[in-house]
């Protein structure tokens, strides 16, 4: 007879049997679509797949579903809301529902909230564009908890090995933990564009010389003007920049001394020419004035004087003008909330600090992000405590601080998902420009629109011919139409890949990319990858080849916006 322990142990033996085998086959699952990254396109990319009866997973490469929508972007950048259709404008019509609730409202009464910024939500609309963190996620889950969509958290794809091709196309991906999957249709809808990078795609970094595609934006930009003609010349390089005179080096007036923290060395290039530098990136903050919910801002362990030198100096060199100005932009969010975000010379863009981030490995990418965090935590600390910064900008800002009930619970209030406002951007049989972006050039294959100006943020920090620290590489240009998005930007050249999509990383110039580059824009583009990708399945073909005719009659079926309808 065999003892009881033996056959104990036997059965624990073939459960743990049956598990592994049940975990490895899960890992090797078969999807009909395939989306590598949760932002809010990888989102509308499997909510559409699934209404259009495609098994579709999800891979999200951290543990929070959303990207920046759910990370702090709550004050929309849209430009035209009439342009937002389809499972974009379903968002916001159910962010309007979750604050028509008057659960929502805890820290705030609804009628004291008042919508402020460059976007915001009319009497009557039936949307809402402003929004805590926490809402959106809350959202946002809600509506992927009616479809069938299987969604796995905490894998990165292996950069290196891990995607198959066979011929043109994509059979599987596999991540750093060994888990395969594959699919008929991959959407990459990372912001860094990971996935594309891998698979073999050809992609641009940085910016295009305006000579390229006969642009006047694009390059470097830093032809700052004077203050009394900023209003009748470009803008771009004035913006955000410094009061005039800053002195750049550790010992003032003294070269030999070197430069502060964060000046570039040498010239930053000749303008209108293009190089492989990044706008810069800054955490949106989510912040508080509410004192049962706000976390007062907390001076880093780390925490050097000399890296801020350069924002005592601008106070100091200003004559009185904008001493009471706040270096940032404070937008109302509900619940006595913030999204908050750059402006001026001196503010929460780490400048010139993320040119590697694109093409750099996953660990290098943390130490990028956790030296963004350090930089900008205590760029707060000293705005609301150090004795150099003036009183009234200290009082205003010490009044704020993160929120304990957004992110993680018990966190410091950070949230995780740094600003990528652009890293890897796609080069396909199509790319948009400036021209686009103007009406110049018009497309015939639309699969959304884009309503918000030509935006890039500062790029790099130097000095000047005069020997005092400047910014460049910001624009601000608008006062065109809204515009149609080519299909033929968010698939890859045919030869390359046949069975892939890019609804985030998608074919653009640097300066076109700035105005595409918006959360509800991802959106729309991601619904629309996903029909076209449904459509392949469906028509058998790679995604360049599918009946035009056919997806647009799709997208126009699913109130997909793909031309001017503002009067109509």
């Amino acid at each position: 007879m065999v003892p009881r322990k033996i056959i104990q142990a036997l059965s624990l033996s073939f459960i743990l049997l049956i598990l592994n085998y049940s975990a490895i086959f899960g890992q090797n699952k078969k999807y009909d679509v395939v989306i590598y990254g949760g932002t809010s396109a990888g989102i509308a990319s499997a909510i559409q797949t699934s209404r259009m009866g495609k098994s579709v997973v999800i891979i999200e490469p951290t543990h929070r579903l959303g990207g920046l929508t759910t990370g702090g972007l709550g004050q929309t950048d849209i430009g035209n809301k009439h342009v937002i259709g389809g499972i974009s404008r379903e968002f916001y019509q159910n962010i309007r529902k979750h604050y028509d609730d008057p659960k929502s409202w805890k820290w705030q009464d609804r009628n004291a909230y008042m919508d402020e910024g460059q976007t915001r939500t009319e009497k009557g609309e039936d949307a809402m564009w402003t929004f805590e963190p926490s809402a959106a996620l809350k959202v946002y889950h809600q509506m992927l908890s009616k479809e069938k969509i299987d969604i796995v958290y905490g894998e990165r794809l292996n950069r290196e090995s891990g995607v198959t091709k066979k011929g043109n196309q994509i059979e599987s991906i596999e991540m750093e933990n060994g888990s395969k999957y594959t699919g008929k249709i991959f959407i990459d809808a990372t912001y860094e564009g990971d996935l594309m990078a891998a698979a073999g795609i050809s992609y641009r970094v940085g910016r295009e010389s305006n000579r390229e595609y006969g642009e006047t934006l694009n390059g470097v930009q830093a032809n700052k003007i004077s203050a009394s003609l900023r209003w009748t010349l470009s803008r771009n390089a004035y913006n955000h920049n410094f009061i005039d005179r800053v002195d750049p080096y550790i010992v003032k007036g003294d070269p030999t001394s070197g430069l502060l923290p964060y000046i570039s060395e040498g010239p930053p290039g000749v303008d209108g020419e293009g190089d492989n530098k990044v706008q810069a990136y800054c955490f949106r903050m989510t912040l508080t004035d509410h004192p049962d919910n706000r976390i007062p801002f907390k001076k880093p362990e780390n925490y050097n004087e000399l890296n801020y030198e350069l924002l005592f100096r601008n106070y100091e060199a200003d004559n009185g003008s904008e001493m009471n100005q706040m270096p940032w932009i404070n937008s109302p969010m509900p619940n006595r909330k913030t999204d908050t975000n750059n402006r001026r010379g001196f503010s929460t863009d780490f400048i010139g600090q993320n040119y590697d981030y694109p093409e750099a490995s996953y660990e290098e990418r943390e130490k990028i992000v956790q030296a963004h965090r350090d930089y900008q935590q205590g760029l707060m600390w000293t705005l609301a405590y150090h004795p150099r910064i003036p009183e009234k900008v200290r009082n205003a800002v010490s009044r704020w601080g993160t929120c304990k009930d957004e992110y993680e619970e018990g966190s410091d209030g950070w949230q995780e998902q740094l600003y990528i406002r652009e890293a890897r951007r796609m080069v396909s049989d199509y790319v948009m420009t400036q021209k686009n972006c103007e009406g110049i050039d018009t497309i015939e294959d639309p699969v959304g629109m884009a309503a918000y100006g030509m935006d890039s943020h500062h790029i790099q920090r130097y000095v000047d011919v005069n020997g005092f620290v400047q910014n460049e590489g910001n624009v601000e240009a608008h006062g065109f139409s809204p515009y149609s998005i080519s299909y033929r930007s968010i698939v890859p050249k045919k030869e390359e890949c046949n069975n892939l999509l890019v609804p985030v990383c998608v074919s653009a110039t640097h300066i076109a990319f700035g105005s595409i580059r918006m959360e509800p824009v991802f959106m729309v583009l991601g619904q629309s990858a996903a029909t076209a990708a449904c459509q392949a399945i469906e028509e058998g073909v790679g995604v360049q080849d599918i009946n035009y005719p056919a997806l647009q009659n799709t997208l126009l079926k699913d109130k997909q916006i793909l031309e001017i309808q503002i009067n109509k």
